[in-house]
Formats: C-alpha cells, structure tokens, sequence
C-alpha cells in the first residue's frame, strides 16, 4: 500500500498534473477565444456559421467590427462612464477603507469596538434593500441618474468589506514597529504613509482589484441610478442584446472589450494580489 500511494503521490506532483491543468485551463479559455473570434468575424459570416471556422478559414478575420464599435457614440461614451464609474469608486474606496482600517486597528477612541461591529453588519445588508430609499434620497438632492450617484452608492457598498479587510489585516502588523516610528516623532499620518502603506501595500492591491472588477460587471445599480447618458458599458451592452439580429458586429466587439480590460488590470496586479493572499494565509 506505501508504494502505491508513493507512486500516486509521485504521479500527482509530476508533470500528468500539469498537463490536465493545462487542458482544464484552456477548456475554460474557450468561451473567451470564440468571444474574441467572433468579434473579428464579418456578422454574415457569423450568422452562417460558427467561430471555429475561423481555424479552417482564417481570411474571415476582419477588424471592421471594431471600427463600428468606435463609431458607435452610444458605446463609446458607456465606456467612457464606465472608466468615470469604476476608478473614482475604487480610489474612494481604497483610500477611506486603509484610513478607516488603520484607525480601527491601531487608534484608540471612544466606542471603537462598537463601531468596528456596526461595519461588520453592514456585511450582510443587500443592495436590494437599499435600492428605492437611496434613489429617493438621490431624487431630493439631485444626482439621481447622475454619474456622481451611481460612484457614491458603490463607494458606500464597498467600504464595509474594505474596512474589515484591511483592518484585520493591519492588525496583524508588528507593534514594535509602530512603536518605534512614534519613538522617531513621527505622527499618526506620517505613520499611515511610512509605516503602514507600505506593509499593507499587497491587501491594498488585492482590495482594489476587487473593487475594481465589482464595479466594471455591475449592471444593477447601473440600470437603476444611472440614465442614458450616463450608462456604462454592462447596461449599454444589455439594451444591444436586445437588437442581437442587426447588430452583432457591435455586440460582439463590446462584449470582447468589457472583458478584455478587467483582465489586464488583473494580471497587471497579480503579484500583488498574489502576495496579498499569500500573506492572508500565512498570518
């Protein structure tokens, strides 16, 4: 039985593993691939057949779908609002979670613990909940359909998980260091920017690519607080859903794009995000 199971262990660690990873790894690629295909082929030649004729027939590939795309202001301008939406709300978030963790984890005022659980139960509230008494609350002020409501209302759903993630992992950070900055004379600022930046910098990354990604696919708080002219790519890629017949080669390039750019802003911080992870588990 021991040599079995050495020989099981040796076969798992070797490299038949990796070749099934490989294969499960580009079986989920396929969707993306036919996506990208299909965002390169002329709307005849889709509506005729599938994306992997492309293989046998490589002269269908064509970038004059992407030159609607650019043509098309609708879409063009949704993806403008969407670059207007997710980085204000991912910077807000970022910046007033790190601040709001580091006071809950290393300041001491009147009813911090108390306050810390109140962020904790704001976990689970739904957005639902607070759809219809937000939006009348936008309506009187005045930013209803407006970009600055749709960032303010992700701002406010985003900042619990924030702060309880970077608040636990803040207070995993040595006190000796801290102590020995403020022996230095340095402040609770200098000592959020020297001291705590940069050894929260990896759960800071993490927090911001999924705030990120959150934000770029959300479309229920689109469709409910933002209007026509200030719609991102998710709800302007729905109303293109519904004329699928007469303008896939709008459709198809938009849908590539809106996946494509939260990729890259992915793999650009993976090691980050990596060691942000790493780091979780070890501590």
């Amino acid at each position: 039985m021991s040599a079995i199971a050495a020989k099981l262990a040796s076969w798992v660690s070797g490299g038949a593993v990796r070749v099934f990873l490989i294969v499960v790894a580009l079986f989920w690629l396929l969707p993306t691939i036919g996506l990208l295909l299909s965002s390169l082929r002329d709307p005849t030649d889709i509506a005729a057949s599938g994306w992997w004729k492309v293989l046998s027939a490589p002269s269908q590939l064509t970038v004059s779908n992407y030159k609607s795309l650019l043509s098309n202001d609708t879409v063009v301008n949704s993806l403008v609002n969407t670059i207007l939406i997710t980085v204000p709300t991912t910077l807000l978030v970022v910046v007033i979670g790190s601040l709001a963790g580091y006071a809950f984890a290393w300041m001491d005022f009147r009813g911090r613990d108390w306050w810390f659980l109140a962020v904790v139960g704001l976990l689970v509230v739904p957005i639902q909940v607070a759809l219809i008494p937000v939006a009348q609350l936008f309506g009187k002020i005045g930013i209803f359909g407006d970009i600055t409501g749709v960032v303010l209302f992700h701002t406010a759903f985003g900042l619990p998980f924030a702060i309880f993630l970077l608040r636990n992992f803040f207070a995993e950070i040595p006190r000796e260091l801290l102590e020995a900055a403020r022996l230095d004379g340095a402040g609770e600022l200098r000592l959020f920017t020297t001291v705590i930046m940069p050894l929260g910098g990896p759960a800071i990354a993490s927090l911001g690519i999924f705030q990120f990604l959150w934000v770029w696919n959300d479309m229920l708080v689109a469709l409910i607080f933002a209007d026509s002219d200030s719609q991102p790519i998710t709800v302007a890629l729905q109303q293109q859903v519904r004329q699928f017949g007469s303008n896939i080669d709008i459709l198809a390039p938009g849908a590539f794009v809106s996946m494509v750019i939260p990729l890259v802003v992915f793999f650009a911080f993976q090691r980050q995000f990596v060691s942000g992870v790493m780091a979780g588990a070890v501590k």
